[in-house]
């Protein structure tokens, strides 16, 4: 690594469906996190690890800001307030077709508390004409602690390379945190398990994408050949929903283990089996236990049993 090689984090928090996600993984130029137009897609911090000439920059992209009513979404919440604490850059994504309104504020407050450098990113420039995104700038630059206002599309990549020159330019120098050869720190069960979980949100509508979550049950490496077996489930909180996601004569979860089958086998490089069983588990958003399960399989793509 050169002398003045930049090594720090960037902290990504917004409003649900801000676009997080989809410019992690834009900058990245890989998908670590999955991506819907459903709020609260997602529900975890999420590590993204950016390795160039430049030095190394790790993301943290985070659940969206919002009043949460279920065990599940205070720890979503918990996880934005942590990562945005300890972001050497702090990167708050706006949606700039919505208007400014409480939610804003608060999390313009809870930014300026925040003990590193602070950038706001006013996504979806696509979708606006230019003359309404001036005074969203000028109300933004009005906070007085923003290092920098950038206009992006992160859909389309618009005024993305501006942004990553922000963020090179915000962060310390450093030797590199993590093995430049990575891109994440989140083993492949977690990534895969999301991968069905996509699917899930771009099948359904209404309540189901909130009150669904995909486990990993199994995962079985063949001994000879490139097929690995797995079996997963997902969780539904109410009879009605698992009726919806088998639907008739079985034709919905046939439809997602298809559409997730094909993209894991993408992601591993290798065929894949996969067996999808819709489970009921209800009030599982407020089930402790599962949930710190889940939390740790996000690390270590192991759960504890019993």
């Amino acid at each position: 690594m050169t002398t003045g090689s930049k090594a720090g984090s960037v902290a990504l928090v917004g409003r649900p469906n801000a676009g997080k996600s989809t410019l992690m993984n834009h900058l990245l130029g890989e998908k670590v996190a999955i991506v819907s137009d459903k709020p609260q897609t997602t529900r975890y911090r999420l590590v993204g690890i950016l390795s160039d000439s430049r030095g190394q920059m790790v993301f943290h992209d985070t659940p969206g800001m919002h009043k949460p009513l279920h065990q599940m979404n205070r720890q979503m919440v918990r996880y934005a307030v942590e990562a945005l604490n300890a972001a050497d850059v702090s990167c708050l994504l706006i949606d700039s077709t919505q208007r400014y309104g409480s939610g804003d504020e608060y999390l313009l407050d809870l930014l300026s508390k925040a003990r590193g450098l602070k950038v706001a990113v006013l996504n979806k420039i696509d979708r606006v004409d230019k003359p309404r995104l001036l005074p969203l700038m000028e109300r933004y630059g009005a906070a007085g602690f923003l290092e920098e206002i950038v206009p992006i599309s992160a859909l389309h990549g618009d005024g993305c390379d501006m942004l990553l020159d922000v963020l090179w330019k915000s962060l310390p120098e450093g030797e590199p945190i993590y093995d430049q050869e990575l891109f994440t720190l989140h083993p492949e069960r977690f990534l895969v398990a999301e991968l069905i979980r996509e699917k899930v949100l771009l099948e359904t509508r209404d309540e189901l994408p909130y009150t669904t979550t995909v486990l990993i049950d199994h995962w079985e490496e063949a001994t000879e050949g490139d097929l690995t077996r797995l079996h997963a489930s997902i969780l539904v909180e109410r009879p009605g929903q698992k009726a919806i996601l088998i639907g008739r004569g079985g034709t919905t979860i046939k439809k997602l283990g298809t559409a997730a089958r094909l993209e894991i086998e993408s992601f591993l490089g290798r065929r894949v089996y996969l067996d999808l069983r819709v489970k009921l588990e209800p009030r599982w958003r407020d089930n402790r236990k599962l949930l710190a399960n889940m939390d740790r399989e996000l690390w270590s793509g192991e759960t504890e049993s019993g």
